[in-house]
């Protein structure tokens, strides 16, 4: 039975209770402007007072940006906060410059001042904006909205709609977000919240006709939750992972899980009788939430329309020549219940009790933080494969800026386009992906306080 959450419950996550010169510009006539600021928001139900979040213009999420694929992007960034902050454009194969990465692109942007991006879109799809400077925090407050990237030849749908999947934890008595100073958190699976939002809000509602048809963008923008998600009076298919379009229609009969930083395109048709709701479904514990209530008035048509065509795919996004890949290894230890025997943190070797004195819990390849040296070095256009080995008690979702990968599976086949992979415990897989956008390029968990304690790394690709 679906019901609907509307107190903040989860008190068990409460009890659970971090260069290269930027570019820096002068005013710019006529430039779009993004402006970082506090802002109040109604994230609790009823009866609570609004809360303080960080945003981009005022607004949670942040402003949608839509453009066409082949333009170019053009935002000013005016920082109006009193910490230093960045914005990361999540999933666009970037110019490296752009990328929007503290102390590896880009300096932070202070208060007070701005910091111009100016970039091409190369691929259509499903993406989204964030800050990278202490993220685990900012993304938490707020600082993060969709960016989506529209195909030059639309597909057949009645509407297209944007839903941000996030979650914020707050005191139950104020309303108000709750610190960031818990080391279970960074310890831990990371900062679970206690409420869950869709666009800013716990009651989300969409109106549609029965056989209407829509195209739903979901984005997890949260720092730590998994979302399960299933559909209720909605049959639909799978389009798009990350961005990237599916060769082919995925048949949605089964629950999707989407890790932080994760994004799944869905065509669907309300199948649900007028009068009647559909629902984005969120499992948790085998217990049915409604995500999305999808109320139906009317009929949009006599019946359904079938399988739509694929969504075109993005240029020069092949895979291949893995027989003489450049071959790397990426080994997660660390966090509770496991921890490590020793490993290297700015420059000395540490144990897990001495690293976790300082708040870093995580390590790659027995490094703890960013090292001097990147995991791999590759040249324009040679195909990478790295082995990811989780030898730690908790998921965790990597991360890989400036480029897509493909999973290699056991047969030698390869999954589709992604750029960020959940791993749960003790699991090991590979990747592979063409070193096609030069630079460096951060590699890091998306469970965001993971990354800030830890688990952060870079790959190089020569020009």
């Amino acid at each position: 039975m679906i019901c609907r959450r509307t107190l903040l419950k989860t008190g068990a996550s409460l009890a659970a209770l971090p260069l290269l010169p930027g570019r820096l510009h002068a005013e710019v006539a006529l430039t779009p402007v993004i402006e970082a600021r506090v802002a109040q928001a109604q994230i609790a139900p009823e009866g609570y007072p609004q809360t303080e979040v960080w945003s981009f213009d005022g607004k949670l999420p942040g402003p949608e940006i839509r453009a066409r694929q082949g333009s170019r992007l053009t935002r000013k960034l005016v920082n109006a906060l009193t910490a230093p902050t960045s914005v990361h454009w999540h999933g666009i194969r970037i110019d490296n410059a752009m990328d929007g990465v503290p102390g590896v692109t880009q300096q932070a942007v202070q208060p007070g001042q701005t910091f111009l991006y100016d970039f091409d879109l190369p691929d259509a799809g499903t993406y989204w904006y964030h800050s990278h400077n202490q993220s685990y925090e900012q993304v938490a407050r707020g600082l993060h909205g969709p960016l989506i990237v529209e195909e030059r030849d639309a597909p057949d749908v009645d509407r297209d709609v944007t839903l941000m999947l996030d979650d914020f934890r707050l005191d139950p008595e104020t309303g108000q977000i709750a610190g960031f100073d818990n080391m279970h958190d960074f310890s831990h699976g990371g900062r679970i919240g206690n409420i869950t939002l869709t666009n800013g809000t716990f009651n989300k509602n969409l109106q549609t006709r029965q056989n209407e048809r829509l195209r739903l963008r979901l984005i997890n923008v949260a720092t730590a939750r998994i979302f399960t998600l299933n559909v209720q009076g909605l049959d639909g298919w799978i389009m798009a992972l990350d961005g990237m379009p599916l060769e082919a229609p995925r048949p949605l009969n089964e629950p999707m899980l989407l890790a932080p930083a994760q994004r799944i395109d869905l065509i669907v048709d309300i199948s649900a009788e007028e009068g009647d709701a559909a629902h984005l479904v969120r499992m948790e514990r085998d217990e049915a939430f409604s995500q999305v209530l999808i109320e139906v008035r009317g009929v949009s048509a006599s019946r359904p329309r079938g399988t739509p065509d694929p969504l075109p795919p993005n240029p020069d996004m092949v895979v291949t020549r893995l027989d003489d890949a450049l071959q790397s290894h990426l080994r997660m230890d660390g966090g509770a219940m496991r921890g490590f025997a020793s490993a290297r943190m700015a420059g000395q070797e540490v144990s897990f009790r001495e690293a976790a004195e300082n708040g870093q819990f995580w390590a790659f390849n027995g490094m703890v933080g960013m090292p001097e040296a990147p995991l791999l070095v590759a040249e324009r256009g040679q195909t990478v494969r790295v082995t990811l080995q989780n030898d730690t008690m908790f998921p965790h979702a990597m991360h890989l800026h400036g480029h897509h990968f493909r999973e290699i599976h056991a047969d030698g086949t390869l999954g589709p386009l992604r750029d960020t992979l959940l791993m749960f415990g003790d699991e090991r897989r590979e990747i592979a992906f063409v070193a096609s956008n030069p630079g460096d390029w951060v590699f890091h968990c998306h469970m965001l306080a993971h990354a800030a304690s830890g688990m952060m790394t870079r790959i190089k690709v020569l020009a």
